[in-house]
């Protein structure tokens, strides 16, 4: 009855079981009698299903009556597996090949101390050349002290490396993950795995991390300039009363390096625009709000001098042309309809801001 009022049926149109489970991943399609927090809206399956199509799997929908239904969610398994070893340093595990690994030692404090000192360790009557892995990474801890720590000697013939961390867990074999394009061109990042814990721990490779700090003669360490920090990326808010939608679209923004503000309706948004250290760059305004919604904040914002430029995307369920034609009309910059494609409003976000 919904999907033949909202024109997804035709009339007379008589759905099999099936055809009618398929309905609830239309976008903007809801059963629910009244809007609440988390249900209503006609968002939420459409985006499981969008997410699981673009990992290259698909959900299955099968009901019986009186009993329930069952929602199977098929994903495709990565099959690269590795032997891995895996090391405390700090606070952190990481996991490092095993292929790399040729010995593991428990070296004594005064022995790593003169080590530490000439910059390398003594290896099977071979001077190897001895790092902390927090050094190498830039990180805080690593290196405590203790009566004797684990080396590894990675690598083999002139390449090798003497790597000094806090404890050896063992042996593991992994599931290897890709980081994504973020982390893809990051020397040493071999990949990424997840433990039986759920903690993600990073596949270093090592002998490709830059040196950071390179030992020198009497245990003096040279100094490293570090890189100037980029500003910070550009600032959006999000202003949606559904929390579904809001953290879908913080996940997505974050992704792209954006900061993002979050506010459940009009209301809130103005008053976190009040403040200049919580006045964003461009606003993602829903059009359906309690106490005030996406038009009503147009006209606010842009009847404010010092909100007045901030570009605003407009994203709604309702699609039709007197909708958009009015939101235009109070000044909104571009208007999508649920659910959007991503690459289409990440675009439209960079050239507003640019």
């Amino acid at each position: 009855a919904k999907a033949a009022s909202s024109g997804l049926l035709g009339a007379g149109e008589q759905p099999s079981d099936p055809e009618a489970s398929d309905l609830i991943f239309e976008p903007g399609f809801s059963t629910a009698d009244s809007l609440t927090e988390l249900a209503g809206r006609g968002v939420g399956m459409d985006v499981v299903r969008s997410e699981a199509r673009a990992l290259g799997g698909r959900v299955d929908v099968a009901s019986e009556a009186g009993k329930g239904a069952a929602f199977t969610i098929h994903l495709p398994l990565t099959l690269a597996v590795n032997q891995v070893v895996l090391v405390a340093s700090g606070a952190k595990t990481y996991a490092l090949p095993a292929n790399l690994v040729g010995l593991v030692a428990q070296v004594r404090e005064a022995e790593l101390a003169a080590a530490h000192a000439a910059g390398a360790i003594q290896v099977q009557g071979e001077a190897v050349p001895l790092r902390l892995l927090a050094e190498l990474l830039n990180e805080p801890g690593g290196g405590a002290a203790q009566r004797s720590a684990p080396v590894l000697v990675l690598g083999s013939g002139s390449g090798r490396l003497a790597l000094q961390v806090d404890e050896v867990l063992g042996n593991r074999e992994v599931v290897v993950k890709n980081v994504g394009p973020q982390l893809a061109r990051m020397p040493g990042i071999a990949g990424a795995t997840v433990l039986g814990s759920g903690e993600i721990v990073l596949i270093l490779n090592p002998l490709l991390l830059p040196a950071h700090a390179e030992p020198q003669p009497n245990g003096q360490r040279q100094a490293r300039q570090l890189p100037a920090q980029p500003a910070h990326r550009a600032t959006v808010m999000v202003v949606d009363d559904s929390l579904t939608v809001r953290r879908v679209t913080q996940r997505l923004l974050e992704r792209e390096g954006y900061r993002v503000l979050l506010a459940k309706d009009g209301v809130e948004a103005l008053e976190q625009l009040q403040a200049p250290e919580t006045r964003p760059d461009l606003m993602l305004v829903d059009i359906e709000m309690p106490r005030m919604d996406g038009f009503d904040l147009t006209r606010n914002v842009r009847g404010n001098g010092a909100t007045h430029g901030i570009p605003i995307i407009m994203i709604t369920s309702r699609t039709a042309d007197k909708h958009r034609n009015y939101a235009l009309g109070l000044g909104v910059d571009a208007y999508f309809g649920k659910p959007f494609q991503e690459d289409a409003l990440l675009a439209a976000i960079e050239g507003l801001l640019a």
